[in-house]
Formats: structure tokens, sequence, C-alpha cells
């Protein structure tokens, strides 16, 4: 069943090639997309770039998660937008048409897994596979009232994928419902490694530093008053001693360096028209101060260690997943800018860290849906996951 009514801009129009699924499993009867950088048998992939999707073979194989989604009962009902090679949180990609957000009027989707989460929020699918890079799944979840997880760096295999910056990429997915994400769950994450007790809440200070004003913080204080019910033992805690800053640009460096270094070649040959910003995304990677990006490697080490000595085995971090409600559509320039700034100092946490992230859509400011985040320790995402249904359900 391949999806052909689409008013949202989610899905991209490679035809109506159906791809077989299980006729039985745990995911049977569930719908599913998949964004436009996973292999899908019997279509090409397009990463967001024409040129790219003209250029591609069709497929023979799918990625091993999609893959997985399949034998597991779940039904592919099509592939669908992202921002140009990932590198943008907008969903405003100038080749297509932009996927529009049915959760807050006028406002963007969030990038760069802009059209799985417009169709999961338009109810298109059950769920939908994206990727999260820098916020790319935690960020749409949020703009569009989701449930998006950013698994444990290297947990899910995002093999047969296009990468942008491999240390950090991760696969995560999106869905509407709370039942179905915590039953796509066992399929798409597997088990954990071993029992954790998650025990401990430390609520990021100055991640909710980063919010644009109280009201943010208002809509929020629910939420967090059940994520704290729900804990034994509740402190407030800072992330990063010497600023968020310094960790964004930790990240900002390093991830930019890496793309450049997947996609530079490309982008030199065939010098690509890009939408705004992304191209010079790029070219920030490609001119940047080798001491700086020196200085960035140096860092990132010891980020991580913070992150992972403040949740330890049994603790989890408490943060807003973005700084406010999805922007209007037509945000550009310096204020763009600035936003993104603010948004990538709270998102980076669990990108350098590599810890999971889950984003629970339990809040609302002005009719729009406002995302609250829990990280937990390394490998504890089903552990998290079960946490953050029961803070939903309290």
């Amino acid at each position: 069943m391949i999806i052909r009514e689409d008013e949202v801009n989610a899905f991209l129009d490679y035809g109506d090639v159906e791809v077989a699924s299980a006729a039985e499993g745990p995911l049977k009867e569930l719908t599913f997309a998949v964004k436009d950088i996973f292999d899908v048998a019997g279509y090409p992939t397009g990463g967001g770039s024409p040129i790219i999707a003209a250029e591609s073979p069709v497929h023979r194989k799918s990625a091993p998660i999609v893959q997985t989604m399949l034998d597991a009962g779940a039904a592919f009902v099509g592939k669908t937008q992202t921002d140009e090679l990932t590198f943008s949180m907008n969903g405003q990609n100038k080749h297509f048409s932009e996927p529009i957000n049915p959760r807050a009027e006028g406002r963007i989707t969030g990038g760069s897994s802009s059209g799985s989460a417009a169709a999961v929020a338009a109810k298109l699918c059950d769920f939908a596979i994206g990727s999260d890079t820098g916020g790319s799944v935690r960020t749409p979840a949020s703009y569009c009232g989701l449930w998006g997880i950013r698994p444990t760096h290297g947990r899910v295999d995002n093999s047969h994928g296009m990468p942008l910056a491999p240390s950090f990429d991760t696969v995560g997915y999106f869905a509407d419902e709370a039942e179905v994400f915590g039953r796509v769950a066992p399929a798409f994450l597997g088990e954990d490694g071993r029992t954790f007790s998650l025990t401990r809440l430390l609520k990021a200070e100055d991640a909710f530093v980063q919010l644009l004003s109280e009201s943010e913080a208002e809509a929020l204080d629910v939420a967090e008053g059940k994520a704290i019910d729900c804990l034994s033992d509740a402190t407030n805690a800072t992330v990063a001693p010497e600023g968020l800053e310094v960790w964004y640009w930790t990240f900002r460096r390093l991830q930019a360096a890496e793309a450049w270094k997947v996609h530079g070649k490309w982008i030199e040959a065939h010098d690509p028209d890009m939408t705004p910003g992304v191209r010079e995304r790029f070219e920030f990677g490609k001119t940047l101060d080798p001491a700086e990006l020196s200085e960035a490697k140096k860092n990132r080490p010891r980020q991580r260690k913070r992150v992972e000595e403040l949740v330890g085995e049994d603790g989890v971090l408490m943060l807003p997943t973005v700084p406010s409600i999805a922007p209007k559509r037509d945000l550009a320039g310096e204020d763009l800018q600035a936003y993104r700034e603010r948004a990538l100092s709270i998102l980076c946490i669990a990108g350098l860290s590599g810890l999971p992230q889950i984003s629970m859509p339990v809040a609302e400011l002005d009719g729009c849906p406002l995302g609250l985040s829990l990280i937990g320790p390394r490998g504890s995402d089903r552990a998290l996951l079960t946490l953050a249904l029961s803070v939903a359900e309290s």
C-alpha cells in the first residue's frame, strides 16, 4: 500500500512499487514510511538532492533497519522528504514542496527528517524512520507533537543509509501514539544489554536557560513535575560548567568537518544549486581552521565523560528538546541562525555524548507542541523508553 493522497507534502513521488512484508509479526497491521536516505528495495535513494536521485540506482535490497521493520510485519507506504543531504533542521528544501506541519499552522516541521514527521503527524502512517545527526528526529518530534528517539550511537544499524557525519549519525523513529512508540521499540531497538534501574533525575539547568522565554518554561512545568514524580531522587545539574556555547562549537566544528569529508568531493564535482544555508554549512567544514578542529577533537572526550559521569548507571537528564515551538515558515537570516545556534546548544549534549535521548510530546504553547526530553545512560534505550512512557501516562 503506497500513499497516493498526501496533503502535507511528506512523500516523494517514486511510483507505486509495493514492498513485501511478513504476513505475521509483532508490527502486523502497522504502516511505516522511510526517510529518503535509506535504501528501500525497488526505489532509488535521493538524500534530498534531485541530482543524487537521478544518479541513484534502483536498489535491490532494503537497508537493514527497513528490512527489520518489514520482517516484523509492518507495511511500507512510501519514502519521505528530507532536507538536502540532511544538513538542515528546518524541513525546507528548495527542490520540493515544503512539508506542512499539521500541528502548528504556518510553522515549519523541522528537519532534516521533515517528511517522516509530517507523515506521522498527519496520520498517513503509524510510524516513520528518520535519522538524527544534530537533531533531525528530536527537533521535528518536538515541533510536530510526536514521540521521537535518538538511540545510543551505534545501537541501530544505519548501513545502506546516506551518511552526514558518521561519528554522530543515528537512525531513529517517530510515532504519534504512545502505544505505537512502545510497540515498535523491541523490533527497532532490540533488548538492552543489561538491566537498568533509572532512579535519579537531573534537571539540566543550563539547557533550560536556552529556552526563548519564561513562557516556554511555564509550558513545560507540569510535564517536569510528572517526570520528578516518576523517580525517587531529583536534583538540578549543570551539564557544561564551561558553558554550552563551548559544547556547541565542539559539535559544529566536528560535524562540519565530517560532513565535508563525506560529501565535499561530490559537491565540488557537481557544484549543485542548494537550499540557502546548506551549502554554507558544508563550506564551513571545508575552511575550518586546523587549530580549531584540533581543539574540538580534544574537547569531545572530556565533554562525553562529563555527561556519562552525570547520569552514571541510574541517572536521567531532563531537558527541553528545543528552545521553543516550531519557528514560523518565513523566519530567515540572522534570526533563523540565532535560533539554530540556541537549539544546537541543547541538542549537542546527546550528540557529543552518544547517549540515547527521547523527546516526549507532553506540552504546548500558543496551541503548538513543545517537547520535553530525557537522556539516559549508554545502552539504556529500552529502559529510558519505558520511563518516558510512564512520565506521559502519569
